[in-house]
């Protein structure tokens, strides 16, 4: 029992299972799934689609985190190729057809690509801190999504773009087959291969790390350069789930709720160890809370505030020092009980 409780992924995964049994309780619809027309609907099926752009985004800052980085980019990135998607559709001259809507998603996607090089390039090579590197394409990104929309909010009607967003495949949204395929291949390239342990030597200590033959910078540029191509591959969900191209909407604050997700799911900022299964549970606990907050009818300038709140417990929970300070507190309570009946016992002879 104390191995099931020490686990790192245990608290993460209490807090999400308490979460989804409050909803429960106080909605029962919460957990009720139907199917219609061979499609499964549902607040929990709507958890899983919603939550797909947030967990590619999580993804990626998961290993840039675990390099002791960090992407501040990331909803700028989304911006920029749902911009680029979107404005290659609307001025095509058949924005249904199959081969336009796959161009616009390769370009988009590949425009991702080559903002995370950029961002590896700043970093890796020219050896720019992190959160300063991230934070011009933060800031120049969103100006960039506006230059490619001319300053408006691109809209166009194409029922295949939004088939990635909205789509069902076998009865499940079609947005989360892409979210498990991206689960799947980071976890079986971090953790079935040696990339992952490097990845983690590179965060723990990079000195050593190259001093050992480890190639610190190689590792580092490929964690900027796959944010960026999971960001746009994000920014493309949610412009198919929207149908638009909003340069100012689209991503805001997607950069802390995904740093949010791999924190509560147990990946340290300082770098080094990290975990795809604590970052999914992230990910799921924060979109749960999402859904909770819409429920309540919470307004939505009043939404953060209990977000934070709802948060900080979470995080609490999951804190070895409270931990640590509980078992004292239960062990002095123990210990005072048996010496106060030490104490009756003797009394009573």
């Amino acid at each position: 029992m104390r191995k099931l409780i020490t686990h790192r992924l245990f608290w993460p995964i209490a807090a999400l299972v308490a979460l989804i049994a409050l909803n429960a309780i106080v909605r029962p619809q919460f957990i009720s799934i139907t199917v219609r027309d061979g499609e499964l609907y549902g607040a929990l099926i709507d958890i899983l689609r919603n939550s797909a752009p947030l967990m590619l985004v999580a993804l990626g800052m998961t290993i840039v985190i675990a390099t002791r980085g960090i992407d501040l980019s990331v909803g700028a990135i989304m911006a920029v190729s749902g911009a680029v998607a979107l404005t290659i559709i609307d001025t095509s001259g058949d924005p249904e057809a199959l081969g336009t809507v796959a161009i616009a998603l390769v370009v988009g996607i590949l425009v991702a690509l080559v903002l995370g090089v950029w961002n590896g390039f700043l970093v890796a090579v020219l050896g720019i801190q992190p959160i300063i590197a991230t934070l011009v394409l933060m800031l120049a990104g969103r100006g960039m999504a506006l230059l490619i929309t001319e300053g408006f909010i691109t809209t166009v009607t194409s029922a295949p773009y939004k088939f990635i967003a909205t789509g069902y495949v076998i009865g499940l949204p079609f947005a989360l087959f892409i979210s498990v395929a991206a689960i799947v291949v980071i976890a079986l390239i971090e953790r079935r291969t040696a990339l992952g342990v490097l990845t983690e030597a590179v965060g723990i200590n990079p000195e050593a790390s190259r001093l050992a033959g480890v190639r610190s910078r190689g590792i580092v540029f490929g964690a900027y350069v796959t944010s960026g191509l999971l960001a746009g591959m994000a920014g493309i969900l949610y412009s198919s789930n929207i149908m638009a191209a909003d340069a100012n909407a689209t991503g805001l604050y997607i950069e802390l709720y995904a740093i949010l997700a791999v924190v509560l799911g147990g990946t340290s900022l300082m770098g080094g160890k990290f975990t795809i299964a604590g970052t999914v549970v992230g990910v799921f606990t924060i979109q749960t809370l999402r859904s909770t907050i819409l429920f309540l009818g919470v307004p939505s300038a009043q939404a953060p505030v209990v977000f934070a709140a709802v948060v900080i417990i979470v995080v609490l929970v999951q804190s070895p020092r409270v931990h640590r300070a509980a078992r004292k507190v239960i062990h002095s309570m123990r210990t005072s009980g048996r010496t106060g009946t030490t104490t009756r016992t003797e009394t009573a002879s």
